[in-house]
């Protein structure tokens, strides 16, 4: 297939290469001159612009930190994707604007996929991310075959809006355990606790998670450069936090969560990596 993909970050970088891999003719954007360059030397089609690179498509994937971004971009593309295209937004955002961007596109007869993704740099290099997607049936099959050269389980959810809501879900839970597992060591700093040994402890224990287990080197180290952001996991949070509103659940502890990650944006962490949750708690005063 034709695919463009707009965004070639940390993440849509090796999502390109795996597309390219699977025989896909590729054309790329993103507003890093730097994260392009990293594409030199592949099949991809470098671009100057979205809207080039949408042109001839007949499936466009998006990976993007957030609404703003997300609706800058599908403004810049929507007058130029062809009619029978496929926009799949692979990006983390509010069922609500996933919903508004497929009433939008549809008025020009082209397919919208909310298609957040899950699993990470490494799932994204290896080829073995979850899709979550919201759309129509039809659409959903004719996306497959690119959606399966990114990821390993693909999933159709339900209509747009449907994946993100599940990515929320995810998100919800994964950082509102990062959060307790970063005071879990604040509190092993202040009882005197050798953090290799709290470490190891945990990660044997049923407190352990192999995805927070990658990141034990990088505790030890206090090494806060960024795998992902607090600010991206604040951003979750919050989005999460007005679906459980919308919804009228009271999720006290998705609340809590947030708070916290806001309150270790605000003490200037929010460009690290989430370890730094540690850090800001325990610099706190109670």
């Amino acid at each position: 297939m034709r695919v463009a993909l707009i965004g070639v970050g940390r993440m849509g970088a090796p999502m390109a290469r795996n597309i390219l891999k699977q025989g896909h003719a590729l054309a790329a954007y993103d507003v890093s001159a730097k994260a392009l360059a990293a594409l030199d030397g592949s099949r991809a089609r470098i671009c100057s612009s979205a809207a080039d690179a949408v042109r001839d498509a007949e499936i466009v994937l998006t990976s993007l930190p957030g609404p703003k971004q997300i609706a800058f971009v599908m403004a810049e593309i929507e007058p130029a994707v062809a009619s029978g295209a496929i926009v799949a937004d692979t990006s983390t955002t509010s069922p609500e604007q996933s919903r508004a961007m497929a009433a939008r596109f549809a008025a020009k007869s082209v397919a919208y996929l909310d298609a957040p993704i899950s699993g990470g740099v490494e799932g994204a290099i290896k080829g073995t991310l979850t899709v979550m997607v919201g759309g129509e049936v039809a659409a959903f099959r004719r996306a497959v075959p690119v959606l399966s050269a990114i990821g390993a389980d693909v999933h159709h959810i339900g209509p747009s809006g449907a994946g993100n809501a599940m990515k929320l879900i995810i998100q919800m839970i994964f950082m509102t355990y990062v959060g307790t597992f970063m005071e879990g060591l604040a509190l092993a700093d202040k009882l005197g606790v050798p953090m290799e040994t709290a470490l190891r402890v945990i990660g044997t224990s049923s407190a352990g998670r192999p995805d927070l287990s990658k990141r034990f080197e990088k505790i030890l180290k206090n090494d806060l450069s960024p795998r992902s952001e607090v600010a991206l996991g604040l951003k979750d949070l919050t989005l999460a936090r007005e679906l459980c509103e919308t919804e009228k659940l009271d999720a006290i502890i998705t609340r809590a969560s947030a708070e916290a990650f806001r309150l270790a944006a605000e003490a200037g962490y929010a460009d690290k990596d989430l370890i730094a949750l540690r850090n800001a708690t325990r610099e706190r005063k109670a």
